[in-house]
């Protein structure tokens, strides 16, 4: 998440950088070790099958067993280690998230039309048929993430969604996780994770047929077995590192912003967070503020790398500089705290969820409390594509039916372009039917 050179170009003399990033280059990068890897486990799993897949559980989690599905029962029951408070904080979650997803389906409706008088098309939006979810679980277990893959392809009507989870040192998945994907209604859970677990599920060595489509967060060898995968499956989205970006004025409150910005720069040392403002006196605040909060975060040792070598701070004269700015940017989460938020929220066209207003913050839609789904496009595919949801999971299947009146003219059209492109029997498909028109009544 960085400002292009042209773009910067374009504004030169309305802004001024006042914090930079430490390191120069994108947070998420392609490593060729990585890549090599990826491709390797691939490669050795799709001809070794399930075993292969054992042994790398085994090798790389730790997994002794060899049994990786938990039975319907003991998801069930995953709950009952968890405290009162939480689980009744993961059920809120779940529902918000399903909510949300339940109106969104309902304004994606069939419809059928009548272009020209015996010419009907239309649109069925039909449901993938199996999907694969991969729900992380690593240093934080992020227990809201199968509320927006699991949840929402259920919601969305598709009939088979796997899980998959990692797991723990002593070899069971985390029992809030595990939690998470029962509300969430997943068909078959499995204690199986990284490059593995999804190869396991493109493939089809869990018992299951290959799944259609993977989705879900991961590190970078989970983003890299998705891009090597896709094609063979759909997937949601190549997310990298998060981001977080805030736009701010004089009426901001400092330690609002800092603790929002560190907020997300906690995901990762590698984590961009951006600030850009009207305001000098408050960037300046900001900066000052952020150093402060670090002395005392529990997790400095991830937020304070990624603020110090990803973190940034930008002034911009006036309120169309900084809305062309973070356009630029196109960041995962944007947050608005200014005296006019909807200006912003009228103008700005590249973010993958924006949140507007003080009391608004990255945290709740994360958690799934704000019931949008968080999984979102990063390093700039903001400016092109939008985060996962509902229709993600649909396909809008188009249809049409031409009846004998509306022969002619759809026929003799496609004569004279079929000529012009020297595609024979594409004219002959047309001329058949055109033939026999006039040679029928009815």
């Amino acid at each position: 998440m960085k400002f292009t050179p042209a773009r910067l170009a374009e504004l030169e003399g309305s802004f001024q950088i006042l914090k930079r990033p430490a390191l120069d280059r994108p947070a998420a990068q392609r490593d060729p070790a990585v890549i090599a890897k990826v491709s390797e486990m691939l490669s050795t799993i799709e001809k070794g099958g399930f075993d292969a897949v054992l042994s790398y559980a085994r090798a790389l989690d730790g997994f002794q067993s060899t049994q990786v599905e938990l039975g319907s029962a003991e998801l069930a029951r995953s709950g009952d280690a968890l405290t009162p408070e939480l689980r009744a904080a993961l059920e809120l979650g779940h529902d918000r998230t399903s909510a949300f997803a339940r109106e969104t389906r309902s304004h994606l409706v069939d419809f059928e039309t009548q272009l020209a008088p015996g010419l009907t098309t239309g649109v069925r939006y039909v449901p993938i048929s199996r999907v694969g979810a991969y729900v992380p679980a690593g240093r934080f277990p992020l227990l809201a993430g199968a509320f927006m893959t699991v949840g929402v392809a259920k919601v969305a009507g598709v009939p088979t969604v796997l899980a998959c989870t990692p797991p723990r040192r002593d070899g069971t998945a985390d029992p809030a996780v595990l939690y998470s994907c029962y509300l969430s209604g997943a068909d078959r859970v499995y204690v199986l994770g990284g490059v593995q677990a999804l190869a396991a599920m493109a493939f089809g060595l869990l018992g299951e047929p290959s799944v259609d489509m993977l989705v879900g967060a991961g590190n970078a060898y989970v983003a890299e077995a998705k891009r090597q995968l896709f094609g063979k499956v759909a997937i949601d989205l190549l997310a990298g590192p998060s981001e977080v970006a805030v736009i701010a004025d004089d009426t901001a409150d400092p330690v609002t912003v800092a603790a929002d910005l560190l907020g997300q720069a906690e995901h990762g040392t590698e984590s961009p967070a951006a600030l850009v403002t009207t305001s000098r006196q408050l960037g300046e605040a900001v900066v000052a503020e952020a150093d402060r909060q670090l002395e005392t975060l529990k997790t400095r040792d991830i937020a304070g790398p990624a603020w110090r070598d990803y973190g940034s701070v930008t002034w911009a004269k006036d309120p169309a500089t900084a809305a062309a700015l973070m356009d630029d940017l196109a960041p995962e989460h944007l947050e608005i705290q200014t005296a006019d938020d909807d200006y912003y929220h009228n103008a700005l066209r590249n973010y993958g969820s924006i949140f507007l207003g003080r009391w608004s913050t990255v945290a709740y839609s994360d958690k799934g409390m704000a019931g949008t789904n968080h999984v979102l496009p990063t390093a700039g595919g903001a400016k092109h594509s939008a985060g996962l949801s509902v229709s993600r999971f649909l396909k809008p299947l188009t249809y049409q039916r031409v009846e004998r009146s509306a022969t002619p003219e759809a026929a003799g059209a496609v004569e004279t372009i079929s000529q012009y492109e020297g595609m024979a029997a594409h004219e002959a498909t047309a001329t058949l039917r055109l033939d026999a028109y006039r040679n029928s009544d009815a």
